[in-house]
């Protein structure tokens, strides 16, 4: 589904759906709380990268850096698998083709499987901030200075999945940097902060107009990274592009005499006999120095 409008704004929608969240939290509590009765306890150190947001935040390229630094291997839930994706997933296709080790499905049980090995090496878990099922070690919260809370509800009536007093289960928060700063966004203090700068490479140079379109939470980010762009077309979060979809897209850059061109994380959902005519942009992230000091010393 496309990020609604209303989980930027508090508009009437919004404040229509508030008793629906209300009820959302309630439940999402029960489980949170029954789970977290016996919880797995690796014998590996868990990183966990999650957020509070329901997706768009960056924290996929957190865990590629954090995971390529310490060679560990990745588990993840393999959201919004399809055959474009080898049946694993947009996220976990993009993290597999940088040469991590990627294990698709339930978190537990690979947790359990990777404790069998005799790689003493930490295990990153991507999300599951909100799984009180595996006992993490070290918990990461990932922000997106634009984006803040958005309009600072919960889900439906907001892109929150909790309430912000859960932060306080962090252990560090890493802050993406963006030139369009969310008013009124402030964090706990107390808690280790550190920023990310998230640089948008594209394969074309200034001069080459282009066409671009991305099926992320907020694909307007992807669009404002990118120059000489005559048009852009957004759709829903993890979306599997159609024939339909695609000559559309075709037509609309031939019409301006430009170049397709779109996220890798939407690259990797294209037919292959497509992925041969666009191009994607490389997402290149840099975490604070001092991260890498914090993380080293909480791993020991």
């Amino acid at each position: 589904m496309k990020t609604p409008k209303w989980f930027l704004r508090k508009s009437p929608m919004a404040l229509i759906l508030l008793p629906v969240s209300w009820i959302y939290y309630f439940f999402g509590w029960v489980v949170f709380k029954i789970r977290a009765i016996r919880p797995l306890k690796s014998r590996r150190k868990i990183i966990c990268v999650g957020n509070i947001l329901a997706g768009g935040v960056g924290k996929t390229p957190i865990v590629r850096e954090i995971a390529t630094k310490y060679d560990a291997p990745v588990v993840m839930r393999g959201y919004k698998k399809s055959e474009n994706t080898s049946s694993v997933g947009d996220e976990a296709q993009m993290l597999s083709r940088d040469g991590l080790a990627v294990h698709v499905g339930d978190r537990k049980s690979n947790i359990v499987l990777l404790n069998k090995q005799s790689d003493d090496t930490p295990i990153v878990m991507d999300d599951g901030f909100q799984n009180s099922s595996i006992k993490k070690d070290i918990s990461i919260l990932v922000f997106d200075e634009g984006l803040g809370y958005g309009n600072g509800f919960l889900l439906p009536a907001g892109p929150l999945r909790e309430p912000r007093r859960a932060i306080n289960r962090a252990d560090a928060i890493i802050v993406i940097k963006n030139k369009n700063i969310k008013k009124k966004f402030s964090l706990p203090v107390g808690i280790p902060l550190f920023y990310a700068e998230n640089k948008t490479i594209s394969p074309y140079d200034e001069n080459q107009k282009v066409v671009a379109f991305a099926g992320i939470g907020y694909p307007r980010k992807f669009f404002g990274a990118l120059k000489n762009v005559v048009a852009t077309r957004a759709f829903p979060d993890h979306w599997d592009y159609t024939d339909d979809d695609l000559n559309k897209l075709f037509a609309l850059a031939k019409k301006h005499k430009a170049k397709l061109i779109t996220t890798e994380k939407d690259w990797v959902r294209l037919p292959d006999a497509v992925r041969e005519k666009i191009k994607y942009a490389k997402l290149e992230t840099q975490i604070d120095d001092m991260f890498w000091k914090w993380i080293k010393d909480k791993i020991k």
